[in-house]
């Protein structure tokens, strides 16, 4: 009996750990499962900083105005046209699955009822004499959207917090050990607050930069928060205690490192609300950029930031509505898709399904018809247009295939097709193009497009047909061979880089083809077929000397370098503006003349530790 009832306890004893063991490894997975499906979330910057209009906590940290000054704001916060059942209706019709809303910013007033001594709020101190942070979350768990709160940990107006301002500390806290600690009290006491009343779905720290992680005690904060809801996520600005990383300001050029990620990101350049801000980017840039974060594993956290009166400026609704109507349309694309295909297999953004049975492919401009799908080993079920009923048809070459696409089924920001497999995505390792060439330049039987596909990705993969052949402007003996006249005129006029163009620049930098000069210099990047928003280029550390039309000498002024911060060394974002008749009929080629020979940024961006 008692050799039986001791195997019997070794058997529960030994399952307990294989469960135990299997619970702990897919506890995190599964908690995360609901982040890496949302792709889109909606940051919200609210607070007292929005009554004149100024940068949110760092105008007086920078000594830019008085602290006297900045806090006066704060009796000016009225709220008076605050409708939080309109804000989570509008955050849920722009596609969002989560939001996030600053709960207090460094400045330290917090926008609930906080009930910690010595702390600045809008109910206790402004002419709103309410809680306006309840409400709004009241509304968004109504919508079933997740709910985020984003949390400064520094707070630069609290007494026993030791930084004031960039040229003040208030104290050592080395020297003084228990007034620090008082401060650690006061914070996860308002932690404390914030878990009881929202139950919040993720936390959003900020400011972990000014102390170390044991001087933020964040293990045992990051317990705190998990006592409330174990399932909590929170982002890695809590010294190594975080779920997720989060790039800022900067739309990656590769994936990064960390498998959950989520890129925050302006309208224009503010967090907060700043009328003289007129900077804001298009909607299809923006559409574009949260194609960017699904195609590489992440997620899009837009920031819009809403006036003193509780009002939301017009140029962000409008935004939001237009992310609606593409995400709407395009929603089996987005949400709960992985991470795409790399860019040899198509000159593109892409995603693949959880179960890699579907791929889908985002053509930012009209393709001219024709769309290249290279080292594809699995066997295609269809092809159809998501958000359409339309199934294309397509044509396959080896492993490569040739995607028909009609202009009546384009989407005016971005059109995403969708390939459907019997079993998950097989790629060939190595992309092989069958044709040479020799073979396509003359082939009686292909399209000027086809043929023009071929030869710019030729160019750009460094297989130039026409290197140390004496094609040059003016001189162009070297294609009497070529019989298709479409063909012939399209090589003439791009002579300048057909002629010396040597391979391109590595993919995530431009969705298309590209080739450089051989003193690297200029980069050319092609345009094929119509362009229907702005060209993007990203991630070049050079600055730009001049950039034009190759084959009819048009300038191109039109252009505009967005995200960049002077005092950080990644490169913002170039969109350059071509004039729509000025594209050529097949493929348009763009030349950026830069300062020297091309520099490229492909570290991974990080969060913004200072704001000058």
């Amino acid at each position: 009996m008692i050799r039986k009832f001791t195997l019997k306890t070794a058997l529960i004893f030994i399952f307990g750990l294989l469960f135990l063991q299997a619970f702990s490894q897919n506890q995190p997975k599964d908690k995360m499962e609901w982040f890496a499906d949302a792709k889109l979330g909606i940051f919200i910057h609210w607070g007292i900083y929005s009554v004149n209009g100024i940068s949110e906590s760092w105008s007086f940290f920078n000594n830019y105005i008085p602290y006297k000054d900045y806090k006066d704001q704060i009796n000016h916060f009225t709220a008076k046209n605050y409708d939080p059942k309109y804000w989570a209706e509008l955050i849920r019709q722009s596609g969002a699955k989560y939001s996030v809303i600053t709960t207090k910013h460094h400045e330290g007033v917090s926008l609930w009822d906080n009930r910690q001594p010595g702390a600045l709020s809008i109910p206790g101190h402004s002419p709103a004499k309410r809680d306006v942070l309840t409400p709004f979350i009241q509304e968004l768990k109504k919508t079933g959207l997740k709910t985020g709160l984003y949390y400064s940990l520094p707070d630069w107006s609290y007494n026993d917090y030791d930084v004031f301002t960039s040229a003040i500390k208030r104290y050592d806290i080395n020297k003084e050990p228990a007034r620090f600690e008082r401060f650690i009290n006061y914070y996860q006491g308002q932690l404390k607050e914030l878990s009881a009343q929202y139950k919040p779905d993720l936390i959003w720290f900020d400011g972990d930069w000014e102390h170390t992680a044991e001087e933020w005690k964040a293990k045992e904060t990051r317990e705190l928060l998990q006592s409330y809801n174990p399932a909590i996520i929170l982002n890695s600005r809590l010294k190594g205690h975080g779920d997720y990383a989060t790039p800022e300001q900067g739309v990656p050029v590769q994936q990064p490192e960390s498998q959950y990620w989520e890129l925050c990101y302006t309208m224009n350049d503010s967090w907060g609300y700043q009328p003289l801000d007129k900077k804001y980017k298009s909607s299809n840039m923006l559409i574009r950029t949260l194609v960017d974060c699904i195609s590489l594993g992440g997620n899009l956290l837009l920031d819009i930031g809403p006036k003193a009166d509780g009002t939301i400026p017009a140029e962000q609704i409008k935004i939001l509505q237009d992310l609606g109507r593409w995400t709407s349309k395009h929603a089996e694309a987005v949400y709960g898709t992985r991470h795409g295909i790399d860019q040899k297999h198509f000159d593109g953004k892409s995603a693949l399904s959880k179960d890699s049975k579907t791929l889908f492919l985002y053509l930012a401009d009209n393709p001219n018809g024709l769309v290249w799908l290279k080292g594809i080993e699995s066997k295609i079920k269809h092809i159809d247009v998501v958000g359409t009923k339309t199934n294309l048809s397509y044509v396959k070459e080896g492993n490569n295939f040739w995607i028909t696409v009609p202009a009546n089924v384009v989407d005016k920001d971005v059109t995403v097709l969708r390939v459907s497999f019997d079993e998950p995505l097989k790629l060939a390792n190595e992309v092989i193009t069958p044709v040479s060439a020799g073979t396509y330049l003359n082939a009686t039987h292909e399209t000027t497009m086809k043929v023009l596909k071929r030869l710019s990705h030729d160019v750009s993969n460094g297989n130039n047909p026409f290197a140390g052949k004496g094609l040059a402007v003016n001189k162009y003996e070297a294609i009497d061979f070529i019989k298709d006249a479409a063909v012939k005129k399209w090589i003439t006029k791009h002579a300048e880089v057909l002629g010396n163009g040597i391979k391109g620049i590595d993919g995530g930098h431009f969705a298309g083809p590209t080739a450089l000069s051989p003193d690297k210099q200029t980069l050319y990047l092609f345009i094929e077929g119509k362009s229907n928003g702005q060209v993007l280029l990203k991630g070049i550390n050079n600055n730009i000397a001049r950039i034009r039309i190759v084959g009819e000498g048009s300038i191109i002024n039109d252009y505009t370098i967005y995200d960049k911060l002077y005092w950080s060394a990644t490169p913002g974002i170039i969109s350059i503006q071509v004039p729509k008749e000025r594209l050529d009929a097949h493929v348009t080629v763009i030349a950026v003349l830069l300062d020297s020979p091309v520099s490229l940024f492909r570290s991974e961006v990080k969060p913004i530790e200072s704001n000058l």
